[in-house]
């Protein structure tokens, strides 16, 4: 893979105010997608923060995590390994259930989706309030897997998601 060790990545990411509602600086990545280099580079730079940890299967939820999670997986030569949203996966799945600030949300995956002994690694777009990462830590529980970290390409620290994900190994590419 081609390297552009001197791209400034925070330069592909755009504010957009008041989106999805009033008051919230919405940190948009489509610009990175857009880019071709800046998109591989993000990608290399997040799989060196891994490499070496032998990971087998990388696990992401739906939709954004995906779009980190499979060249990730292809760069670290590990299985990728999909969470959906409830009646989205065609065979048996584990469910969780977890609380959003105004509701609940549940994510599946299959129950065949990772074996036990493997190493895993947490993919997202973005670590906010740690709510989708811990559902998927969760998940995960019922494999006796290692989870070696997870993974953002962004990061909000003011709004402490790592909390929610002690004791993993926390790893974000842009931290705002």
């Amino acid at each position: 893979m081609t390297r552009s060790p001197e791209l400034d990545l925070y330069s592909f990411i755009r504010d957009v105010p008041d989106f999805p509602k009033p008051g919230i600086m919405f940190k948009d990545i489509t610009p990175l997608l857009n880019h071709p280099v800046a998109f591989r580079e993000s990608i290399a730079r997040m799989a060196d923060m891994f490499r070496g940890k032998h990971i087998d299967s990388i696990v992401a939820a739906e939709a954004r995590g995906f779009i980190f999670a499979a060249p990730l997986a292809l760069e670290l030569n590990a299985a990728f390994v999909p969470v959906r949203k409830p009646g989205k996966l065609p065979h048996d799945t584990h469910s969780f259930s977890y609380d959003l600030e105004y509701g609940q949300d549940t994510l599946e995956i299959h129950k065949d989706a990772v074996r036990g002994g493997q190493k895993v690694l947490v993919v997202d777009d973005l670590l906010a309030t740690g709510g989708t990462v811990g559902a998927c830590c969760s998940l995960l529980s019922h494999y006796n897997v290692d989870i070696v970290g997870c993974l953002f390409c962004i990061e909000l620290a003011f709004l402490n998601g790592r909390e929610k994900l002690v004791p993993y190994q926390i790893e974000s590419l842009l931290k705002y």
